[in-house]
């Protein structure tokens, strides 16, 4: 998977995301759990949308993310906004040397772009590393139900004046997991031709029972699920389970 032209039309095929959910969450749930610190890591924060977020509202964030060119995205941002971000390239699955903090998130189902189950433990003891005692991890992933019977053996298609795409998706080799293939038309601004190119990206995911067994073994008491980001338990037609745990 390469986002080296990915990272340039991500916010606009995102823009309907539910940062603002995110953070309400976030911010509710540190008050919850009456943790008084604000330093956040954003795992897999991709082209910062979130990060710079989260710094906005007062947070002390860095943001990692596997991509560099997702990174260069997120660092224009900052530097347009003044705000100092620590942004660092790291494989979530071998994440080092960052110091502690009192939350750590991966939202967007970012997780379930981890391939394989060796991965997602050893994420899972990566970020129990990284929080101090009492800190909170939240995650959201894919459901079962969401890879089975939304995406699977569907098409999805945008047709926008500056951006296009055709998603198709495919079963992947693996249980729960899906292939996405995607096909973007982007407008040149000074020719008004479009530049196709294309990309093949992966997703796994796992029932919620094995979630919490790898987040149990890895030092974690799993406080909460919320079913699509509201205060309510995930149930058939779930389609985004968030996971709140605490070390």
């Amino acid at each position: 998977m390469t986002y080296e032209r990915f990272a340039y039309v991500y916010d606009e095929l995102m823009k309907d995301a539910p940062y603002e959910k995110w953070l309400m969450i976030l911010t509710a749930k540190l008050e919850q759990y009456g943790i008084g610190g604000r330093k956040v890591l954003d795992l897999a924060c991709g082209t910062g949308e979130m990060t710079v977020e989260l710094a906005q509202h007062g947070f002390e964030v860095t943001g990692v993310d596997l991509s560099d060119e997702m990174l260069l995205v997120a660092n224009e941002k900052a530097v347009k906004l003044g705000l100092a971000i620590p942004l660092f390239q790291q494989n979530m699955a071998e994440l080092e040397g960052l110091g502690q903090f009192d939350c750590v998130t991966i939202f967007c189902d970012s997780l379930n772009y981890l391939r394989d189950e060796a991965d997602i433990v050893k994420t899972f003891n990566r970020v129990h590393e990284h929080l101090k005692d009492g800190g909170l991890f939240l995650f959201d992933v894919h459901s079962i139900y969401k890879m089975e019977e939304v995406f699977r053996d569907h098409t999805f298609a945008v047709s926008d004046e500056d951006v296009s795409y055709i998603w198709d998706c495919f079963p992947g080799e693996e249980a729960y997991s899906v292939e996405h293939e995607l096909s973007f038309f982007v407008k040149d601004e000074r020719s008004g031709l479009y530049d196709r190119f294309d990309e093949l990206h992966y997703q796994r995911t796992y029932p919620v029972d094995q979630y919490k067994k790898w987040l149990q073994q890895a030092g974690f008491t799993v406080t909460e699920l919320m079913a699509d980001l509201e205060e309510a338990l995930p149930v058939t037609e779930t389609e985004r389970i968030l996971f709140v745990a605490r070390k």
